[in-house]
Order: C-alpha cells, then structure tokens, then sequence
C-alpha cells in the first residue's frame, strides 16, 4: 500500500508517522541498551553464565530488530567482516575431515566468537555510539578494579571470581596500556595528553605484577612501533618519547619483585630444557610446539580436521620421540596461533588466519585508522607466538568492541574517507 493510499483511509493523517517515530524510537532504546550491556557483560562470564549469554542474545536480538539482517550484504563489503567469515566457514569445513564432530564443533565455537562484531558494529550510530563507550569504560575499569584488589590485598594474580586469569587480564591491560599511548599522541589538549599518559604508565606498572612474560613482551615491542609511527615526522619528540618509556620500562622492572622472580624462572627453565626436563613452563611450550609441527608436517595442506589439535598430541606424546613427552600435564591448546590452526586445518588455515589478519587492518586503514591497525596487529601476532587469541574470549571481544568504536567515531567524527564519499553522493 503506497503512503497516499495509507493516508486517504486514515482519519488521522498524522498516525502513520508518528508510529514509525515510536517504531524507531524503541528499537533505538534496545539498541543503545544492548550495546551498553554487552560491553559490560563480556568481562563476567565466570561471575554470571546466564547473564553473560544474555547480554549476546540481547545484542543478537537488537541487531535483527534494528533491520540488521537487510544491512548485512553492505556490511559484509568490510574487509574485516569478510575476512572474518571466510575464517569461521574453512573452520567449519575442517569438521568433515575432524574425527569427532563433537570437539570439531567446540573448536569453531571458540573462532566464530569473531562473528560479535557483525551486530555490535551494525547498531552503532551517532546517537548510540556513547552507550557503547559508556559501556566500555564501565566494564574496564571495573574489572581494573577487581583486578587491583586481587593483586594488592589478596596477592592472587588475574580474577578469579571472574574467571579471568593473569593472562588475559594483562592482555587486557596491555591493549589499555596501548590505546591510552595513542590517544594521549594525537589528542591536542594537553590536559587530556597529561592524563592520558600518566594513566597508560599506571596500567604498564599494574601489567609488570602479573606473571605473562610473553603478552609483556608484546606490549613494549608494539608500544615502541606505535611511538615511532606516531612521531616518525617529528624526530626529537619520538627520541624524547622514546627515552621517557624505556627509563620508565626500566624502572618498572628493576623494582619489580614479581618481574624479576619471572626472569630468574626463565633462566632456570632455560637450564632445566638443556638438562632434558620439558616440566617447566618454557620446556612444555617447546614439546607442545614440537609435536604441533610434527603433527603439521604429517598433513600439511589440510591438517587432521577440526577439533583434533588436542587429540593428536595426546595420542602422540605416548610415542613420539620414545614418549619424551608423556608426562606433560594436560594439554589445553597449543599456545600458538599458528601451530593450533595448522594443528586443525594446514596451510589452507594459515592463508585464511593472515587474510582474517590482513582484513582486520585493512578495514581498520580504510577509516583513517592505520596506526592502531598495524599496532594491534602487531600485538595479536606477538601474543599468538606463546599464547591462544581465541582462548582469551575477553580479549577477544575487548579488541572488537574497541574496533568497532573507532570506526563508527571515524565515521560520525574523524574524516573518514568512506563515510565523506557516501554523503557527497
């Protein structure tokens, strides 16, 4: 039915617009709450399940609602998005080589965590974009909180009653650590520089407490890149810049009991790998990529399914290298992006791992954002030499929401070369 014939059957000509105004309205409602739930409610997965599965079923909900599933095909033209299904549909075709669909399944599940980003990234919109980021912040700092309190008073590393352990909680502040670096960069005002700054190297001296000597590791080598690309154009502030977080780094780890306790642990583990024992936490690292890449090597194209990363070193440590490696303890993954896909899927995995990669920073470039895009490229791939993004579902959501926020700033904000494109058309 055309508006004109709508219009002359009803008394009230003003009954059709005002029902799409309360139409918009309460699907914006929803939307702005669950975006704000959602980016409260990633963190508490161990304090609450139901409230944690509900906050995504809301966002799910909100999305479709919102008209989402009649915007998908122009969403699906961002790279990232594109990149992102071409990843979780070749792991799921790795399930029909997988030997138990079962684990293959529980395997997938723990990648198509990516697919969030397609509904909160949908819902975000002038109007909407403060809930989110109100959301965020109140998460974050929340957890900072809790995380503080676990470590000052109760001497316990990561959260516990979150079910956050010390991994994921420094990956966390160590992506804190480096947006609070840009931000304070390329802000002009120099009070919000000054905070900015003073806040990044409180969350470097809180990431210094915990044990994660390879997600550390990462923070400063990406901050480093992210100084130089930041100040590339201005030689003297990158030196003094540069010289003010290698002194402040430097400080931080002299008088740091728990970070020198971990580097005397690393010599040692260094010592106990050279006299044969693989008991340590480096020497399980090195077995387990040991037999990952042997396990690659026997089925390099297409690996032995999804699912079966664990499964075949359990079968294999029995035998391999005379049972070298049969007394490990169980095995949860393999601590290495790389070897865990190839582990399930081969080389066809590690195509489609650096095109998700490779799509994430171009998304992230195509919305004036280049230098946070290869500085969190820059931090997932230290991170998945010794660790497993997709284990740290946290971590994982953090960097999407924190994505997602800066394109739609870009677009309602920043000059975004997109967005300004669609509007002169």
């Amino acid at each position: 039915m055309r508006n004109s014939d709508y219009f002359r059957h009803t008394k009230n000509r003003l009954v059709y617009p005002t029902l799409q105004q309360s139409d918009y309205s309460w699907r914006d409602i929803l939307a702005k709450a669950a975006l704000l739930l959602f980016s409260i409610a990633f963190w508490h997965k161990g304090l609450n399940f139901h409230a944690y599965a509900f906050a995504h079923y809301f966002l799910l909900l909100a999305w479709i609602l919102d008209g989402g599933l009649s915007r998908l095909k122009g969403i699906i033209k961002e790279p990232f998005v594109a990149s992102m299904l071409i990843l979780c549909i070749v792991i799921a075709l790795g399930i029909l080589w997988s030997d138990d669909p079962k684990l293959g399944f529980k395997a997938w599940r723990r990648y198509s965590a990516f697919l969030v980003f397609i509904p909160y990234l949908a819902l975000l919109n002038k109007v909407r974009l403060p809930w989110a980021i109100g959301g965020l912040l109140i998460g974050y700092f929340v957890v900072l909180a809790m995380g503080i309190y676990q470590r000052v008073i109760l001497d316990a590393q990561g959260i516990s009653p979150l079910g956050i352990p010390y991994l994921h909680f420094s990956s966390m502040l160590g992506i804190g650590f480096l947006l609070a670096v840009y931000l304070a960069g390329i802000t002009k005002d120099n009070k919000t520089k000054l905070f900015l700054a003073f806040f990044s190297v409180f969350l470097l001296f809180i990431q210094f407490g915990q044990d994660a000597r390879g997600i550390l590791v990462a923070t400063i080598v990406s901050s480093i890149l992210l100084i130089f690309l930041i100040f590339r154009k201005e030689i003297r502030k990158l030196l003094v810049v540069m010289a003010m977080l290698i002194a402040v780094g430097g400080i931080f780890a002299y008088n740091s009991n728990n970070f020198q306790d971990r580097l005397a642990l690393t010599k040692d583990n260094i010592e106990s790998f050279k006299a044969g024992d693989y008991n340590t936490s480096l020497g399980q690292r090195l077995a387990w990529w040991d037999v990952g890449l042997h396990g690659i090597a026997e089925r390099p194209m297409f690996g032995h399914g999804t699912g079966m990363a664990l499964h075949y070193f359990n079968k294999s440590a029995e035998t391999y290298k005379g049972g070298l490696y049969k007394d490990l303890p169980k095995l949860f993954h393999y601590h290495n992006d790389w070897i865990e896909i190839g582990m399930h899927i081969g080389a066809l995995g590690f195509i489609v791992y650096v095109y998700f990669l490779w799509g994430w920073f171009q998304t992230l470039r195509a919305h004036q954002l280049s230098i946070p895009g290869a500085v969190l490229l820059c931090f997932i791939f230290l991170c998945g030499i010794t660790d497993l993004l997709v284990f740290f579902r946290q971590t994982i959501y953090l960097l999407l929401v924190v994505t997602a926020i800066g394109i739609s700033w870009q677009r309602t904000y920043g000059n975004d070369p997109i967005t300004t494109t669609k509007k002169e058309k």
